[in-house]
């Protein structure tokens, strides 16, 4: 006898307002970090799986061309996050404005793939240095000046 499968439930999308506490200062942490971090202008787009400190990465210098191998990055950066925390995020830096952009679009899926292979309530947000957005809810979070902390700040543990 086969038995029907039973039905998934429907995607959600990634963040829904209010954005809990924990993801909120994780993704304040992600968009601080890269104010400290990041002094150019123009740089690469870099996808980061974990925690703000504690994440893998992958830099996209030059783009993937495909989207099977932009799954398995994010396969395997989930994984490697997982092993470092266990309620890793997914986050894409960029420069430029809150909105979306062709190199967001292009990472939505596969990480809404390697996601629910993994089964992991996780989602893409784009964090840019004036904010972050999630492009598939639109639930964002700007600051009009974000700087960056003082030195002796960042030192501590």
């Amino acid at each position: 006898m086969v038995r029907p499968l039973a039905p998934r439930p429907a995607p959600q999308p990634a963040l829904q307002a209010p954005v809990d506490r924990h993801t909120h200062t994780v993704l304040h942490a992600a968009t601080l970090a890269l104010v400290e971090e990041e002094s150019r202008r123009r740089f690469p787009v870099t996808l980061h799986a974990g925690v703000p400190g504690r994440s893998a990465r992958h830099v996209e210098d030059p783009p993937l061309p495909d989207a099977g191998l932009r799954a398995d990055v994010v396969l395997a950066l989930l994984r490697a996050a997982a092993a470092l925390d266990p309620r890793p995020a997914l986050w894409l830096t960029r420069p430029g404005e809150l909105t979306p952009h062709d190199d967001d679009l292009r990472w939505v899926g596969p990480a809404a793939w390697a996601a629910q292979a993994l089964g992991m309530p996780v989602g893409l947000v784009v964090v840019t240095r004036r904010g972050w957005f999630d492009p598939v809810s639109d639930v964002r979070r700007e600051w009009r000046r974000l700087r960056p902390r003082p030195a002796a700040a960042r030192e501590r543990p």
